[in-house]
C-alpha cells in the first residue's frame, strides 16, 4: 500500500481530536464559541497551541517511530524536534495539512494550518493511554467526537 492509501485508509477509521476544549461545543450553544475560535486562530495564539502539538508528537515519538507527511517536503521519518516545530508554524501559515503516521500503533494524526485541534485516528490502548496523559501535560483534551456511520 502507497502513503496515499495508506493515508486514505486511516481517514476512514475511527477518530479521536486532541483539543483546547474537553468535549464538542453542542449547536444550540449560547456561548460565543465563533468569537473564542477567531481569538485562539490569531497569530500569536497558534502560535501557542503549535507548540503545544509539536510538545506531544515529539514526546510520543520517544514510544514510536513518527513518519511525517508533509505537502512540500515529502516523507521524513523522525524529524529533528526544530523541523516539526518549522512545520507547524508553516501549516498555520499557508494552510496546509501535516500527517503524522505511527507504524508499530498503526495509527495517524494530522494537523491542518487552520484549525485548533489534531485528529488521532485508529489509536491503539497504549497510544490512547499516552495521549491522555501528554495531552493533559500540555492543558489540553483528548475526546472522541460522534463517529459518522457509513
Amino acid at each position: 500500500m502507497n502513503q496515499e492509501e495508506k493515508i486514505d485508509d486511516y481517514l476512514n477509521k475511527p477518530y479521536w481530536v486532541i483539543d483546547l476544549l474537553p468535549e464538542q461545543v453542542p449547536a444550540n450553544s449560547r456561548g460565543q464559541y465563533f468569537k473564542i475560535e477567531q481569538y485562539f486562530l490569531q497569530a500569536s495564539q497558534m502560535d501557542i497551541l503549535c507548540r503545544k502539538f509539536a510538545h506531544i508528537l515529539m514526546k510520543l515519538n520517544c514510544y514510536d517511530d513518527m513518519e511525517v507527511v508533509h505537502p512540500i517536503d515529502g516523507t521524513t521519518l523522525n524529524p529533528s524536534p526544530e523541523k516539526i516545530m518549522e512545520w507547524f508554524v508553516e501549516s498555520t501559515q499557508e494552510k496546509q495539512f501535516l500527517y503524522f503516521l505511527f507504524e508499530e500503533w498503526q495509527a495517524m494524526i494530522t494537523f491542518s494550518g487552520d484549525d485548533l485541534y489534531l485528529t488521532v485516528y485508529h489509536p491503539s490502548p497504549k497510544m490512547l493511554q499516552l495521549l491522555h496523559a501528554l495531552s493533559a501535560s500540555e492543558g489540553l483534551f483528548l475526546w472522541q467526537p460522534p463517529q459518522e456511520t457509513t
